[in-house]
C-alpha cells in the first residue's frame, strides 16, 4: 500500500496537471481545471487553490500555455516529488494518482474498470464528486452549521445503513445525514430503496446534504425531511437481466 503525507498528495497532484494538462483532465474525467482542483482538493482534504498552487509550480519545466511560478526557482520538496516522478507516462501517473487519492483505492480502480468494461459512465471525476469529495466537504464543515455544530460524527459510508453519517448529542436522537455530490449548479440525485425507505422511518432526523457545483464553486444546500419538502421523488424501476457463467467442477 503506498503511503504519502496529504502535502506529497497534493503536491503529485499538482504535477501531473501541469505534465499532462488537458490530456489529464480528460483521463481523469474533469470538464475543467477548476473542476478538478475542487475535486482532487476536497477529496484529499487540503485547500483547492494548494492544488492550483502546486500546478503552477511545475508549469515553468512543461510545456505549455502557462508561466507558472517562473520568476523563481522550485522549492525544494517539490523537487523531490519531481525528480522521482517527472518520467511516468500517463497511464502509470494516473493509476499511481488514483491509488493515492481513493478512499479505497483497490476496490475503487476495480469497480472503475468494470464499469468501463460496461460501457457505464463511472470516470475517476464521477466516483470523487458523487462519494468522496463531497463527503470530505461535509465533514470539513459540518460543524460551521448551526444546526449540526455541536453534534459527534460518525462515518457510516462503509456500513450500509441507509445515510453517510450518524451525528450524536447526549441526550437527543442521533440524525442519519447522506451526502450527494453534483459537478453543476443544479442536476439529479438518486436514493437508494434503503436510504428511501430509512428516510421515511426517520422523518425530521434525515437530511440530505447537496454539495453542488465542483465545476466551478462548490456550496451546499441542506434538506432536512426530504418528504416534507418541494422534493418530488420520482420511483424508477429498472429490469436487469443477470448474467450467469457456468461451468462442471
Amino acid at each position: 500500500m503506498l503511503t504519502f503525507t496529504l502535502r506529497k498528495k497534493a503536491i503529485l497532484a499538482g504535477l501531473y496537471l501541469s505534465k499532462f494538462n488537458e490530456k489529464g483532465l480528460n483521463e481523469l474525467g474533469f470538464e475543467n481545471f477548476t473542476e478538478a482542483f475542487n475535486v482532487i482538493g476536497f477529496s484529499l482534504g487540503v485547500q483547492p487553490a494548494s492544488i492550483k498552487n502546486y500546478r503552477d509550480e511545475f508549469d515553468p519545466v512543461f510545456p505549455n500555455k502557462r508561466k507558472g511560478w517562473h520568476k523563481r526557482e522550485m522549492r525544494q520538496y517539490c523537487k523531490d516529488i519531481y525528480l522521482p516522478y517527472k518520467e511516468l507516462d500517463l497511464n502509470k501517473f494516473s493509476t499511481l494518482l488514483k491509488q493515492i487519492i481513493y478512499k479505497n483505492s483497490d476496490l475503487d480502480i476495480l469497480m472503475e474498470k468494470i464499469s468501463q468494461k460496461e460501457d457505464k459512465e463511472n470516470s475517476f471525476a464521477k466516483r470523487l464528486i458523487t462519494g468522496q469529495a463531497a463527503e470530505k466537504y461535509f465533514k470539513n464543515r459540518y460543524t460551521e452549521i448551526d444546526i449540526f455544530k455541536d453534534y459527534y460524527i460518525e462515518d457510516c459510508t462503509n456500513t450500509g445503513c441507509g445515510f453517510d453519517f450518524k451525528l450524536s448529542l447526549e441526550n437527543k436522537k442521533f440524525l442519519g445525514v447522506e451526502v450527494k455530490g453534483l459537478n453543476s449548479m443544479n442536476g439529479v440525485i438518486a436514493l437508494t430503496n434503503k436510504e428511501y425507505t430509512v428516510a421515511q422511518y426517520m422523518r425530521d432526523r434525515y437530511f440530505l446534504f447537496v454539495v453542488k457545483n465542483f465545476r466551478e464553486n462548490p456550496f451546499h444546500k441542506i434538506i432536512q425531511h426530504p418528504f416534507n419538502s418541494q422534493l418530488n421523488f420520482k420511483k424508477i424501476e429498472t429490469k436487469v437481466t443477470q448474467i450467469t457463467w457456468n461451468t462442471k467442477v
